[in-house]
């Protein structure tokens, strides 16, 4: 074997090498993002089975506030319509409206002294708000997840290698911006 074919060997095998390594780091990155996926999928269940608690404890005291509790059990629905299916803009637009539907809630609960000092109904509300920000902190690590393999797919030369391997890119978990603002209080007590 002469001095070219030995040359030209170690660059296939370079080659393949290098292929090899960028397809397994894009694997890496598909993989990190559907772990961060699972993990905003587990809190969301969790929180989707206490809801409906929250709701039956504050139908015993809220008479008359059955349209902000229907429209929790609504809201509820459509967050758990959006993460079956893995639809991750609806899921944004959904959690959306359950936020603001729990914390039009919690802000009625304020006018019924009773409901507040029910000890299921504080340790449901602590718990939806501890689950509220877990999820919160858990979008954070999904939208980074998605961020770096967005950017993995889209560099030079993993780019190549990703589409011709068919890695894609990922959506954001984004919220609307009324999600992000301050909540006005006082808009919550006039609706």
């Amino acid at each position: 074997m002469d001095i070219a074919s030995i040359i030209f060997w170690a660059v296939v095998v370079g080659l393949a090498l290098y292929v090899i390594g960028i397809y397994n780091h894009l694997v890496r990155l598909k993989h990190n993002v559907s772990k961060a996926w699972s993990n905003i999928d587990v809190l969301l269940r969790q929180r989707h089975d206490e809801v409906p608690k929250l709701v039956e404890t504050c139908k015993q005291y809220m008479k008359f506030e059955q349209d902000t509790l229907e429209k929790v059990m609504q809201a509820r629905s459509r967050v758990s319509e959006a993460r079956q299916s893995q639809d991750v803009p609806g899921l944004g637009l959904a959690e959306g409206a359950l936020r603001m539907g729990l914390g039009q809630l919690f802000a009625l609960a304020e006018d019924y002294p009773e409901l507040r000092a029910n000890e299921n109904f504080q340790h449901l509300q602590g718990r939806i708000s501890a689950l509220e920000n877990t999820i919160a902190d858990r979008r954070e690590f999904y939208n980074e997840s998605v961020n770096i393999n967005n950017i993995g797919i889209e560099t030079f030369p993993d780019l190549i290698v990703a589409r011709l391997f068919g890695f894609g890119s990922r959506d954001l978990l984004e919220f609307e911006a009324s999600e992000i603002e301050d909540v006005s209080v006082k808009q919550l007590f006039e609706t």
